[in-house]
């Protein structure tokens, strides 16, 4: 069924609202609900938090005006069935929505187009597909774990013009710019976790939190990569693990005693396999998602970079550019490993996208894994 510019502007609003769910929604999508009625917004709502109401519902029970014979726009596909909240086709139809514009089909075969049968069979006006590209976008988080259970991965380098991720000796800080960094903390407040290696710990001392400057910032949890579990009771990321949720994931060469030290300072450790000495991506990648973390941003250095890659574990990719110059064979670069010998292998970045931060320069772009 067709739509028209009315259609594409009320579902552009319920997109923004979507957004405000950013970070605090996972593993669910970002939804969001506008209500019209004599072409005036009555209602609007986007779902808030993990396990609270559906955008639907959260539009319909504030509205404090008649709904009957109104027209709902919702990014996805209304929910059909008893999870943590009731479905929200039963409240669209308790009010009288005489029709329902929808962008995004549910992939969750719980509802996949059965959110849409129920209501055509109650009579209910049912229009699909409207921004429904911008709104995969927003999703694809969702989208990936929904049907693979395993973590969209955001990897996330910074390096000179002359691909430098570091000076000859050691000093990393800062590469970027503050606003380039201040999107990066933003992009950690996205994601449910952030993931790095025993290196950067190491080099960097982390803290790996965000830290925007705004009120009830959702943090990430901090996942490091530490095959032997060596990483040290001093840093950063120990001395504060009662404040944010951590994780290292080892390998059964991990001694005991020091994974009942961690566990006792409040960190998580998680075994996982072991790949050429190290821990196994893919299996870190199918565990963290067995745990509902849907979601990683890859801040770490040449080595774990190249592992993920390797892996065919990245999604997407943020480079960040700045225009610096520090040359150096011993400097390092994003991705480090064997490499690829031939140019007709390397590893395609898709969608390629190019934006300024004051004079830092962000090229990102999906990954094409073969």
């Amino acid at each position: 069924m067709s739509y028209n510019k009315q259609d594409i502007y009320y579902m552009q609003h319920a997109i923004e609202l979507a957004k405000k769910g950013a970070g605090w929604v996972n593993p669910n999508p970002m939804v969001g609900c506008v209500v019209v009625k004599d072409d005036v917004i009555i209602a609007e709502g986007y779902h808030q938090y993990y396990g609270g109401f559906h955008a639907e519902r959260n539009a319909l029970m504030n509205c404090k005006c008649d709904c009957n014979n109104a027209v709902l726009y919702v990014t996805l596909e209304p929910c059909c069935h008893h999870g943590k909240t009731p479905p929200c086709t039963d409240i669209i139809i308790e009010k009288g929505i005489k029709k329902v514009v929808i962008g995004l089909l549910d992939p969750n075969p719980l509802v996949n187009e059965k959110g849409v049968e129920i209501l055509k069979n109650a009579g209910v006006e049912v229009v699909t597909g409207v921004e429904e590209e911008k709104i995969k976008e927003l999703n694809k988080v969702f989208l990936k774990y929904i049907k693979t259970k395993r973590p969209y991965v955001l990897m996330k380098t910074a390096m000179t013009l002359d691909g430098k991720i570091a000076s000859p000796s050691g000093d990393s800080k800062w590469i970027t710019n503050e606003k380039s960094r201040n999107l990066v903390h933003k992009l950690r407040s996205e994601m449910m976790g952030v993931i790095t290696g025993i290196g950067t710990v190491v080099n960097d001392d982390p803290m790996l939190n965000s830290r925007i400057d705004e009120d009830n910032i959702h943090q990430p949890q901090r996942i490091i990569v530490d095959t032997n579990a060596s990483i040290s009771l001093n840093c950063n990321i120990i001395k504060t693990s009662s404040l944010y949720k951590t994780i290292v994931a080892h390998t059964e060469s991990a001694p005991t005693d020091k994974i009942k030290i961690l566990n006792d300072l409040n960190v998580e450790t998680l075994c996982c396999m072991e790949n050429d000495g190290h821990v196994d991506i893919n299996d870190l990648m199918m565990k963290l998602g067995n745990k509902g973390i849907d979601s990683l941003l890859l801040e770490s250095g040449a080595t774990l970079n190249a592992s993920f890659l390797k892996a065919e574990c990245v999604d997407e990719i943020y480079a960040f550019i700045a225009p610096k110059i520090i040359g150096g064979i011993a400097s390092k670069s994003p991705v480090g490993g064997n490499g690829i010998e031939l140019m007709k292998n390397a590893i395609r970045i898709n969608n390629v996208e190019v934006e300024m931060y004051d004079d830092d320069v962000l090229i990102k772009g999906k990954v094409f894994n073969s």
